[in-house]
């Protein structure tokens, strides 16, 4: 029997980046309560081994426009149209980003520190990241959400039923705690939220965001243990997050239950910080 409702029972819902994680976990709620999923992912057999049909899976490329095209057009095709788009998608860190750079000089700092030195080495990123390493990052967690986004609008307001974006965005935009690139496009993606808001109510589509703490998903697989730690110990419940507590929030968004907040962005972080 399903334990969820089905408050989005005939909704028409994509999910990108949705193999696994956060989107993972976002596209067995969203089905559990009603809703038929398109399921988008660079890796096309774990998204079509994600659910069941009549849900689909599709690859999908964020990163370039034509993938996005080509991933939208097939989801009117099998579904009809879309009805909630969730911008899961998206990468914390990319080759030449200086990351590596980063991890590695606070590991000496730290171990200056506990050696009762003065630390000498800086944790740096800003001035190793590469134009590519940047521009990589940007591309697929900012720029990709837009593309989405731009695509699900189209068949939004061609089918002129309205529709829910819920954006993931991240209170590393908020707090600066991560990777320099990646709390820039998140950022970006908070001002995209509202702006689209703004435009879009006329349409009748809502466009809000969540704005998840540290969560145990694979963007955290490559941060050092310690590091990872601290970050956990941070929240007032002292743990990372779990993908299905995201996951309820953006239900709840994309859902009719949330018929009144459009621009909002709601916070998921274990008490981090407030806001």
């Amino acid at each position: 029997m399903n334990a969820f409702n089905e408050r989005l029972k005939g909704k028409r819902a994509v999910v990108t980046g949705g193999a696994q994680g956060i989107g993972a976990a976002t596209a067995r709620r969203l089905a559990a309560e009603g809703a038929i999923v398109a399921v988008l992912d660079l890796n096309a057999e774990a998204a079509k081994a994600l659910l069941p049909t009549p849900h689909i899976g599709l690859h999908c490329n964020i990163a370039d426009s034509q993938s996005v095209e080509n991933a939208f057009a097939e989801v009117e095709a099998a579904l009809g149209g879309i009805d909630i788009l969730v911008n899961n998608a998206g990468i914390g860190s990319a080759a030449g980003d200086g990351m590596d750079r980063y991890y590695a000089g606070m590991a000496e700092r730290e171990a200056l520190i506990a050696a009762g030195q003065a630390p000498t080495v800086f944790a740096d990123q800003t001035i190793h990241c590469t134009d590519a390493g940047w521009a990589t990052v940007i591309g697929v967690t900012l720029d990709g959400a837009f593309r989405c986004s731009r695509a699900a609008v189209r068949l939004m307001a061609a089918h002129g039923k309205g529709g829910a974006i819920v954006n993931v965005a991240s209170t590393a935009a908020i707090q600066g705690n991560g990777p320099v690139p990646y709390c820039t496009a998140k950022a970006g993606i908070m001002g995209m939220t509202r702006a689209m808001a703004v435009e879009l109510a006329a349409r009748g589509i809502r466009v809000n965001a969540v704005h998840p703490g540290a969560t145990d998903t694979p963007l955290f697989d490559g941060i050092p243990e310690g590091p990872k730690q601290a970050i956990a110990d941070n929240s007032l419940l002292k743990r990372l997050g779990h993908p299905e507590e995201v996951a309820s929030a953006i239900a709840f968004l994309a859902s009719e239950d949330a018929s009144y907040a459009t621009g909002s962005i709601v916070t998921v972080n274990g008490g981090a910080f407030f806001c």
